[in-house]
């Protein structure tokens, strides 16, 4: 992934970047923060609970993926089969849920592919195996974007963590040396 243009890319959702707090004192002291320290640390919090939010969509987007990956390679796998058949086969076609039904399958040219929202449309063998191969080097392409995104995001939220835990102890330690030197 690295360097040729936006495969280069922190991120590909257009997560933003948790800015590391290196300095608290100067962190605190800046326009935005003027609101005191329950404040910043409710800005934080809120940012932390997007991040949270982000990771929960991008790991059911790459549950997705994984699932459907090996379901067009076994199309693939079918149309290979399909395309060197040169007599009737037997098989057992599953009906629903742990339900098959035994199949004679006749040398054929064209398949019927599923493609999503109750649509099913008839290709020849080598426009669907077109097809299955153009969707899936999509689906990896995508997985490997969703699967760097979440890296990224999972240093983005530790980042916040870190900046909420500074901002509190520089808190806690502001407060003693107030409470020492009264």
């Amino acid at each position: 992934m690295e360097g040729d243009g936006p495969e280069a890319a922190k991120t590909f959702s257009g997560i933003p970047e948790a800015i590391f707090v290196d300095n608290v004192d100067e962190f605190m002291n800046l326009p935005d923060n003027s609101g005191g320290v329950d404040k910043v640390l409710r800005r934080l919090d809120e940012q932390h609970a997007k991040y949270k939010f982000m990771e929960y969509t991008l790991a059911s987007k790459r549950r997705r993926l994984r699932q459907q990956i090996p379901d067009l390679a076994r199309s693939l796998e079918m149309i290979e089969k399909l395309k060197t058949q040169k007599e009737d086969m037997e098989t057992q076609f599953l009906l629903s849920d742990q339900v098959f039904v035994k199949a004679n399958i006749n040398p054929t040219k064209n398949v019927y592919l599923w493609l999503g929202a109750n649509v099913m449309l008839e290709y020849s063998l080598e426009d669907a195996e077109q097809l299955l191969t153009t969707n899936m080097a999509t689906a990896k392409k995508n997985l490997s974007r969703v699967e760097h995104d979440l890296d990224f995001l999972r240093d983005q939220w530790t980042t916040t963590e870190v900046n909420m835990a500074r901002v509190y102890n520089w808190d806690v330690k502001r407060r003693q040396a107030a409470k020492a030197s009264s």
